[in-house]
């Protein structure tokens, strides 16, 4: 009884430090916690100090003597995509007030060391060039107005840090409203146009109410807005004039509203652009007068006005010739005189709302050269005024977007896919090669030589591409991270984001059912490539081959089942543990990195190829987990391919002197745990100068004069010796 409370008491003890560990685990991964081990100048120059955290956006201010100058945010309490390990790669970066990051940290992340390509500093130095991005053109663009600074042997991890900055960034910048930008209305009924208000106004009252919005630029002021670029081509080219000339006075009004529309264009005109736009489609009146046309002359070269552009949140709107009409004279009699005046259609599948503001933006540009201009722009917001709008709906419960959350994840994987869509193409040929290999492996390996150039040349294929240029190398830690996602919930995301190994799993789980482990670890595997080609290249320069005796071999088989395990208990307790032991398997330095890394790990990598020299695939035999987590379910395949005489293992031991990884038993038994489905036992199979059964045979039909053999069709006439073969597994 005594011993019971004890275990009971110690269980509780247990669990409560396991609670602990998870809530300080859960505390450690919030803005404010990362924060501490942060400057407020590593965010924003010259800072002083972080304020605290705001209860209705988790963003904190940066301060800079006591004013707020930037915010900053964790990256994923605003997105959830998800890295190699199926976590999120945790980013604190701060936004200014006009929607530019002005500094970016790498703060945490789990992404296994084994598979990313390139020290951990390197991703620090990469997330921090990041500071300097415009949020407001990327979310013009749609997140595409940036290059991606691709890293050989990075490629997801640092897509997903650029996803979840700039998503992040786009989704702070709209909450808080920075550099113009529109917060993202919740689900649930929008505001809409009264189309039934019809009354007739004056100018100056459609101006005073902002029914029509109003930009004025003079000379000075543009001038001077040259000069702040600190472009002394530009500065040198000011534009002539007196400085409180007019540059540009440019007025702007949403027509499509029949109020404003009848108002500024008069009931006949309004009536012929109700017949000009089509359903879904609204319509804006640009006017302008001064020494700048905001139409320019490109919409006279090619169709196209580039000197205006409407945008509206992510979307942004450039007008056509066909989408233009000028406009002769306003209906209203008080209002200026102006020397342009044009209508512009907003085509619907621009998806614009009427009832949301929007502004139009003016490009000012200066010739710097013969043929170089520079360029400034300039907005003119428009906000449709209140009384044109329905009486707003209750406002519906807001709820976590977790479908727009969704929607985002599967853009980013499906935009890696697309990116790889070659190497997809070349990895689909080699599966289907290698099926139809396996498959007809009689007619395959009927011809001994043409048979070995083309396994030495499927590998060399297998290291160089897959494993060199692609770095598709499958590792023990892909299966580590299965394991902890289908402990903490399972998503396809993380293992969505690389193509190449998504598709390599797909076919090893299927060919486990036909073939077992071989063909991944003999055909597939870049390391087990690199390994037999550099035995082969051994064997050329005549350096010697050790075969161990059998008993020993047997022995030392274990000793990989035992490093999986080991490794697999370890992923229970730790995974980063557990992926830093996993260095075990050299593929990080071989094939990712090439041999370009710290010398412990090239020395590791190097003396298991030395290994390799003398004792061929010495790596695969006794030390690869990965093949030791294949082979364990190897024994579920429902089909025994590799064929077999009975006079195998008894007497004759040809096969099992020459199997290139001592798979096949004394006995005759072929391994499939150790297989790697070489096919040079079927080689042997059907060999006239090897094979004791096929020699003997042909000198009996030499005797009797019986026909030779037929193997065109992969299956031996009656006659033959193979057709009495017999399968072992």
């Amino acid at each position: 009884m005594v011993l019971t409370r004890a275990f009971q008491g110690w269980l509780t003890a247990l669990a409560m430090t396991f609670a602990a560990l998870f809530a300080a685990a859960a505390e450690a991964d919030s803005l404010d916690s990362f924060l501490t081990e942060l400057t407020p100048a590593d965010l924003v120059p010259g800072a002083e100090a972080f304020g605290p955290v705001r209860s209705d956006v988790p963003v904190a201010p940066v301060l800079k003597a006591g004013e707020t100058v930037a915010y900053a945010f964790l990256t994923s309490d605003f997105v959830g995509t998800t890295g190699y390990s199926g976590k999120p790669i945790h980013v604190v970066a701060a936004i200014d007030t006009d929607a530019v990051l002005t500094g970016v940290k790498l703060v945490k992340h789990s992404e296994p060391i084994v598979l990313i390509g390139i020290p951990n500093s390197k991703m620090v130095k990469l997330t921090e060039s990041y500071a300097g991005l415009d949020l407001k053109a990327e979310a013009a663009a749609g997140g595409d107005a940036h290059d991606l600074d691709i890293i050989s042997g990075a490629t997801v991890t640092i897509m997903v840090i650029d996803d979840s900055l700039v998503r992040a960034g786009i989704k702070v910048a709209r909450a808080l409203g920075l550099g113009g930008l529109s917060p993202v209305q919740a689900d649930g009924p929008t505001r809409e146009v009264d189309m039934a208000r019809e009354e007739v106004s004056d100018w100056t009252t459609l101006a005073g109410d902002g029914s029509v919005r109003r930009m004025t630029l003079d000379v000075g002021q543009v001038n001077a807005a040259f000069e702040a670029t600190g472009d002394q081509r530009a500065i040198k080219r000011p534009e002539p004039g007196a400085p409180d000339g007019t540059f540009i006075d440019m007025h702007m009004a949403l027509v499509s509203v029949p109020s404003i529309g009848k108002s500024l264009l008069g009931e006949a005109e309004y009536r012929n652009l109700q017949s000009w736009l089509k359903e879904g489609e609204q319509a804006i009146l640009v006017l302008g007068r001064g020494s700048y046309s905001f139409k320019g002359s490109g919409y006279v070269r090619g169709g196209i006005f580039d000197r205006i552009q409407l945008i509206q949140g992510d979307a942004s709107v450039r007008f056509f010739d066909k989408q233009h009409k000028r406009l002769g004279a306003l209906a209203t009699a008080d209002s200026p005189s102006f020397t342009e005046l044009d209508l512009f259609k907003i085509p619907a599948d621009a998806e614009f709302d009427p009832a949301e503001p929007f502004r139009l933006q003016l490009l000012v540009q200066r010739s710097v050269g013969a043929l170089e201009r520079t360029f400034l722009t300039f907005d003119l917001g428009y906000k449709l005024p209140e009384q044109y709008l329905l009486p707003a709906a209750p406002a519906p419960k807001v709820v976590e977007d977790e479908t727009g959350e969704a929607a985002a994840k599967a853009a980013l994987w499906q935009r890696i896919w697309k990116d790889r869509t070659l190497e997809i193409g070349v990895l689909g040929v080699m599966l289907l090669v290698l099926t139809g290999v396996f498959f007809f492996q009689f007619q395959a390996t009927a011809n001994a030589r043409l048979f070995y150039w083309f396994r030495i040349g499927y590998l060399t294929v297998t290291l160089v591409f897959l494993g060199w240029y692609a770095n598709a190398q499958l590792s023990v830690v892909n299966l580590m991270a299965l394991a902890g996602s289908l402990r903490s919930g399972f998503s396809w995301d993380a293992f969505l984001l690389d193509p190449l190994v998504f598709i390599q799993w797909f076919a090893v789980a299927a060919a486990l059912l036909f073939w077992g482990r071989g063909a991944y670890c003999g055909w597939l595997c870049p390391f087990g490539a690199l390994q037999e080609l550099t035995n082969k290249i051994a064997r050329a320069f005549k350096v010697p081959q050790i075969t161990l005796p059998w008993g020993l071999h047997e022995r030392l088989w274990p000793a990989k089942y035992m490093i999986f395990l080991g490794l697999f208990g370890l992923s229970m307790v730790s995974i980063p543990l557990a992926e830093t032991y996993a260095e075990v398997e050299p593929f990080k330095t071989a094939i990712i990195l090439k041999f370009v890394r710290d010398w412990p790990f090239v020395v590791f990598a190097v003396l298991l190829l030395l290994a390799g020299l003398f004792i061929e695939r010495f790596y695969c035999r006794y030390l690869c987990p990965l093949g030791a987590a294949l082979a364990i379910p190897a024994r579920v395949r429902m089909f025994d391919w590799l064929r077999r005489y009975k006079e195998c293992g008894s007497p004759c031991q040809t096969c099992a002197n020459e199997c290139p990884v001592q798979a096949i038993h004394p006995t005759g038994e072929i391994n499939p745990n150790e297989c790697v489905n070489c096919l040079h036992c079927q080689v042997l199979y059907q060999s006239e100068a090897k094979c004791p059964v096929v020699i003997k045979q042909l000198k009996r039909r030499a005797k009797t004069g019986s026909p030779a053999p037929d193997v065109t069709l992969g299956r031996p006439p009656a006659n033959h010796p193979n057709a009495n073969r017999t399968k072992v597994s």
